[in-house]
């Protein structure tokens, strides 16, 4: 017979039962909380290597954490990128206007305004650091996180908000859903709710600007779970075989979703150290030290625009909320974890390096906190002007005829000039 024994092994054999390994996260709700077993090691325990070195050379690299800001708020090391004052202050503004964006808008699609929304709460540095790094003219293939880009690059906010009411001035006519923009023209490339199809895309992207002999690289982000899914070693394959100037981004905010990142692998290794199979730079880095994330980026941004290929950086953070306006984390994790996360806030570290050098203080902190709030209410008060969720002032039923075919088939034209009389029989202007 093949019958189990009561020891859990096969009759008739002494071959020990198999157990099936369940990953599970250091905390369920009510637990309490303690940080004790991540390492957390000084800023520059593992020096800045040459942008030419070769990539096994820098294999420590993908099981440290690069930091720039120490525990007294200064900026140490040689990962140090030494910005000049007005730099600084721009990056802690943008943060700042960031987070303001997140909450009024956060709290329209509790009233109704729009039907979803995702902030990026204590993750603002990992794509405003990573942006500032970037030339203007490289193009950035995010995931649903990154708005970050959008604030650093400039970006009108009253678009953001057309874009998530989808109201008569969305310029993406309605198509898409809330909080997934496309920005070409700011690099911007449009957002897709698949996570990690941008991986293949910016790949792919980088070896045409190769091939052009252009100037521009590629960037790209996903979240730690989602390394799981095939588009990330596709696009990791090809950025290494074709030597594509590309920076792979993984945030490991801790959290896929409700899924803890040892879903994802985390037990076993950092993300980081998945650059080493594929032979490129695997670097894991601080990401609520925005200096740390800008240094990293600018690191592999070098490299990448000396033909020398893609880079992978794990960036460490934390996802302070909700994943989105449809989660709630209290299900899943301790209430306690957001306070007692051991890397901090991004924009307080930031705040307390620029209050350490002299250059800020307390009362400008909270005038411009004030400031970027009022900037954020009048866009949204602008954007409302133009329709919200439900109330009509939506686009033209014509709209979703275009953008479909270079030339438009007779039929299609023909239905969509009766579009055109039927909505002026109804709206008469």
């Amino acid at each position: 017979m093949n019958g189990r024994d009561n020891t859990g092994g096969t009759s008739g054999s002494n071959k020990p039962g198999l157990t099936l390994h369940i990953p599970e996260p250091p905390f369920r709700p009510g637990d309490p909380v303690d940080y004790s077993y991540l390492e957390i090691p000084r800023p520059d325990a593992i020096a800045r290597p040459d942008e030419t070195a070769a990539a096994r050379s820098m294999v420590d690299l993908a099981y440290g954490l690069i930091r720039v800001l120490d525990d007294d708020n200064r900026a140490v090391g040689s990962w140090n990128p030494h910005l000049d004052d007005t730099t600084l202050l721009r990056m802690l503004r943008t943060m700042a206007l960031q987070r303001a964006f997140d909450d009024r808008l956060f709290r329209a699609q509790r009233q109704g305004k729009t039907s979803f929304y995702m902030k990026a709460t204590g993750e603002e540095a990992v794509a405003i650091g990573a942006t500032f790094a970037l030339d203007r003219e490289d193009m950035c293939f995010p995931s649903y996180r990154q708005q970050g880009i959008l604030f650093a690059r400039d970006y009108p906010i009253v678009q953001m908000i057309n874009q998530i009411y989808s109201n008569r001035l969305d310029p993406l006519f309605g198509r898409q859903l809330p909080i997934m923009y496309s920005a070409r023209a700011y690099g911007f490339f449009t957002l897709s709710g698949n996570l990690t199809t941008q991986y293949p895309q910016a790949a792919g992207w980088a070896m045409a600007s190769a091939s052009k002999g252009d100037s521009r690289i590629a960037a790209t982000w996903c979240g730690e779970g989602s390394t799981s899914e095939g588009d990330f070693h596709n696009g990791l394959t090809f950025g290494a075989v074709y030597n594509a100037p590309c920076i792979f981004n993984v945030v490991n905010n801790q959290y896929a979703i409700s899924s803890y990142s040892g879903f994802a692998g985390s037990e076993r290794t950092t993300f980081a150290a998945r650059a080493i199979g594929y032979g490129i730079p695997g670097l894991r880095v601080d990401g609520n030290d925005i200096l740390a994330v800008y240094a990293a980026t600018n690191w592999a941004a070098n490299r990448a625009r000396l033909n020398l290929g893609p880079t992978l950086l794990e960036l460490f953070t934390y996802r302070a909320e909700a994943h989105s306006t449809s989660d709630d984390p209290s299900a899943y994790r301790s209430a306690q974890e957001r306070q007692e996360w051991p890397l901090g806030d991004p924009i307080t570290r930031l705040k307390r390096h620029c209050i350490d050098k002299g250059i800020w203080d307390i009362a400008r902190q909270e005038a411009m906190d004030l400031e970027v709030a009022q900037e954020v209410q009048a866009a949204q008060k602008e954007a409302e002007q133009n329709g919200i969720l439900g109330h009509g002032l939506h686009q033209p039923d014509q709209t979703m005829f275009q953008d479909v075919y270079e030339e438009m088939p007779w039929h299609l034209r023909e239905q969509s000039e009766q579009a055109i009389r039927e909505r002026a029989l109804k709206w008469p202007e």
